[in-house]
């Protein structure tokens, strides 16, 4: 698939369901936003980029925080609800900009902080993306990433990209811990913090919030149904399909 076509499908497949992520308890809430809302206190006249901003759930805790937010996004549809939901909670330092991540519409050091959150996942290039944050990053500025992580064992691995290519076609990959560090050092910034955690994903809002075809969840609860006692002990694998994932949140600068 080549670029372009892969971003045509990212919207696609998100266009439509914009509404359903402003609701969507998962991205509404969660440990890893209280943790973003705290680290971003310590940046109150930051100019901050949310990229891949979904339904803007990460933009709202920065727009608390920090002086500007530019919301970005592949989906039109998706920063048209951003910027609603930023009028009803009035929020008035957040604007938008549609583009996508390998290719970032600014000027060189034009941010003090960048943030991103369960959107890697569906990156075509994470490292060109990573190289892009360094470039429009103001020098000693800070990367924050979060997004459900792959658990790196190979068998555990392949268990969570097969489901979650099959609930989303526009999915790429989850990555280890691990490879943030490699992408994160290769694209010229500093890793400072790294924390993990568990997000637990009940299965019927999570094929709701994809309008992910019958047949594609009669094959994942197939496959889930087929996992070894290892696979479903790992993911707390439930009778119902639901399951949980490990999740990932980094911190890197940029050298001052």
């Amino acid at each position: 698939m080549t670029t372009r076509s892969h971003h045509h499908n990212v919207e696609k497949q998100f266009g439509s369901q914009a509404d359903a992520y402003l609701t969507s308890a998962v991205h509404a809430s969660g440990r890893d936003l209280q943790r973003l809302g705290e680290r971003l206190a310590s940046f109150p006249q930051a100019h901050v980029l949310d990229m891949g901003c979904g339904a803007g759930h990460a933009s709202f805790v920065a727009a608390t925080q920090a002086a500007r937010v530019t919301a970005y996004d592949l989906s039109v549809q998706m920063l048209d609800v951003v910027s609603a939901a930023a009028r009803d909670k009035g929020l008035a330092n957040i604007e938008t900009q549609q583009g996508y991540a390998e290719s970032l519409p600014f000027a060189d050091a034009s941010f003090e902080v960048v943030i991103s959150r369960y959107s890697a996942h569906h990156w075509h290039d994470v490292g060109q993306a990573l190289r892009e944050v360094k470039r429009v990053l103001k020098p000693g500025g800070v990367l924050i990433v979060m997004d459900v992580m792959s658990p790196g064992h190979p068998l555990r691995d392949i268990w969570l990209q097969t489901v979650e290519a099959l609930r989303d076609t526009s999915h790429v990959r989850n990555y280890a811990s691990g490879e943030w560090l490699a992408m994160i050092n290769e694209a010229g910034l500093i890793t400072q913090n790294l924390t993990t955690d568990r997000l637990a994903l009940e299965y019927g809002s999570w094929i709701a919030r994809m309008r992910t075809p019958a047949p594609l969840c009669e094959a994942i609860r197939l496959y889930q149904q087929s996992a070894s006692e290892e696979v479903q002990a790992y993911f707390a694998l439930q009778e119902d399909g639901s399951f949980t994932s490990d999740t990932i949140m980094v911190e890197a600068r940029k050298a001052a």
